[in-house]
């Protein structure tokens, strides 16, 4: 049987690594359009999103932000698609950075396991990490979600293995497999602004309450792993990335204690990050319970 969700996202794929570069823009503009227009449940959390940024606002702007957002999604699998053509110095210069010495820090400590890279889904990471992978040549390690489709999520794990990723596959062997990749040193990537699994604490974001993964403060904890929040967002036709102060993980109580306040910390930094570059953020499934009350869906258990 056909998966024609695989072979849409490898046509996807082909088609953007054929553009020309200064097609780029108004092909990701064309497709937010679309996007957005028949994004149905997709469009009304997109909508949420930017409201709970921005506050209410007129349809009109609304509509323009809305589009703007899609547009961003569409630059996020473009310019991710485009990531294996380009050598070393094409990546580096379109990728500007700062704070890049708090990774060089935990790296380069001979007492600590490589460092965790707590981030939202917001610009385009993978740049960032291909980035990592192919100029100071570190090994990158990111945790990837379980799809339906099995020929896609393999699509997916030789891809992003392409840009010189080790992928974990979310799951109940993920915990072990990171702490493996700490101890050997290398860079852990966590997208840290969905609670996929259901199982995260409990925390304030944008003023309501959710949870959060518990991952990037529990492996923290129990690592010593320096704990860096990490924005990258895109900037032109490349991408600007931010690497924060590690947030400081001293022990203050007890270990479930801990993990929910540094939890609740990072939702602070990402609330930071997200409201610089709102229509950037591509959280497109409900992550707030008022988010499944809107759209008619129990809440998952």
């Amino acid at each position: 049987m056909v998966d024609k969700a695989a072979k849409a996202y490898k046509l996807g794929a082909r088609l953007a690594r054929m553009l020309p570069t200064e097609a780029v823009d108004p092909v990701n503009k064309a497709l937010g359009a679309i996007a957005a227009r028949f994004a149905g449940d997709r469009r009304l959390i997109v909508e949420r999103n930017l409201e709970r940024v921005y506050g209410p606002m007129p349809k009109e702007l609304m509509a323009e932000r809305v589009n703007a957002s899609f547009a961003n999604y569409a630059a996020y699998w473009v310019q991710s698609f485009r990531l294996p053509d380009m050598g070393a110095a094409r990546v580096s210069a379109g990728f500007r950075y700062v704070g890049f010495e708090h990774i060089v820090g935990a790296v380069e400590d001979p007492d600590s396991p490589g460092p965790i890279l707590a981030l939202p889904h917001l610009g385009g990471w993978e740049w960032a990490a291909f980035w990592l992978a192919l100029v100071p040549h570190y090994k990158v390690t990111g945790v990837v979600e379980q799809i339906d489709s099995e020929e896609l999520f393999e699509w997916f794990l030789e891809f992003r293995e392409s840009l010189g990723m080790n992928m974990i596959p979310l799951g109940p062997e993920a915990g072990a497999g990171v702490m493996n990749a700490l101890k050997a040193n290398h860079v852990i990537c966590l997208l840290a602004d969905r609670d996929i699994e259901n199982n995260g604490v409990e925390v304030e974001f944008f003023g309501e309450r959710t949870t959060l993964p518990a991952g990037p403060a529990t492996l923290a904890l129990r690592t010593g792993a320096a704990l860096i929040p990490t924005v990258c967002y895109f900037e032109g036709e490349g991408v600007y990335a931010i690497a924060g102060p590690p947030i400081d993980t001293t022990r203050q109580g007890k270990f479930r204690e801990d993990v929910v306040r540094l939890t609740q910390e990072l939702a602070y930094v990402f609330e930071e990050q997200i409201r610089r570059a709102p229509e950037q953020w591509h959280l497109l499934q409900p992550n707030w319970p008022s988010d499944f009350e809107a759209l008619g869906l129990p809440m998952p258990q």
